[in-house]
């Protein structure tokens, strides 16, 4: 897949740092929002997300963005696209990945300190954007990584609204969920056979991580319009 899963503080991935705050669905919102802010993926029908008639995706930033792409063979609203076979496998090298790195633990599956260190430095780095008015793309990816909705809401609250990100759906889906009811463990493991942790962090600092999965109470810009359509709205 290319690039590994790594957050060096002064060159964080947007993927990864969204997948440790908010688990996967988290970070399969900032690969769409990488593919929208190109053209490459669009709100479909109400809540759902569909690949564009024109434009290409690549290059690629992420392998996730690659694997979000493939997984829109068809239309997908956000809390079905992380259980799509290629999305899920792509999630599941981040989490080895991270593990690896010391950012989280297989089992209790959950962040380590390390990783609530590194959450609390980008934040005090980046705070939330009161707007979207000539933030760079990373700037904006990495914004919604560490605060989720209430990034979206700002920065592209179009899409996010339309693309089923954001509002009344998105948080009960988000937050009860994540991998479907009565999966129990099974249900969790990834293809890989590492535990998959899905909690969530507020963006606020405050941990709700566990092994059930979790909401992301982050924040949110908008950019909107779309990528194709020359700025955000």
């Amino acid at each position: 897949m290319g690039r590994t899963t790594s957050i060096p503080a002064d060159s964080p991935d947007p993927c990864a740092v969204a997948l440790l705050r908010g688990g996967g669905r988290a970070a399969v919102t900032v690969a769409v929002l990488g593919l929208h802010l190109r053209g490459a993926v669009e709100a479909g029908r109400p809540g759902t997300l569909r690949k564009t008639g024109t434009g290409g995706a690549g290059p690629f930033r992420h392998p996730l963005e690659k694997a979000v792409r493939t997984g829109l063979y068809r239309p997908a609203g956000p809390s079905e696209l992380p259980g799509r076979a290629v999305v899920r496998r792509a999630l599941a090298r981040m989490r080895a990945e991270l593990v690896a790195a010391g950012l989280l633990r297989a089992l209790p599956p959950g962040r380590t300190r390390a990783a609530r260190r590194l959450l609390a430095e980008l934040r005090a780095r980046h705070p939330l954007p009161g707007g979207p008015d000539g933030l760079p793309e990373d700037e904006v990816l990495l914004a919604v990584a560490l605060y989720g909705e209430r990034a979206l809401t700002v920065l592209t609250p179009r899409f996010a609204r339309e693309g089923g990100l954001t509002g009344r759906g998105a948080l009960a889906d988000e937050g009860r969920f994540p991998f479907g009811r009565g999966t129990g463990l099974r249900g969790i493991v990834g293809d890989e056979g590492l535990t998959a942790w899905d909690g969530y962090d507020d963006g606020g600092g405050h941990d709700h991580g566990g092994a059930h999965g979790g909401h992301d109470h982050g924040g949110g810009h908008d950019y909107g319009g779309g990528c194709g359509g020359g700025g955000f709205g």
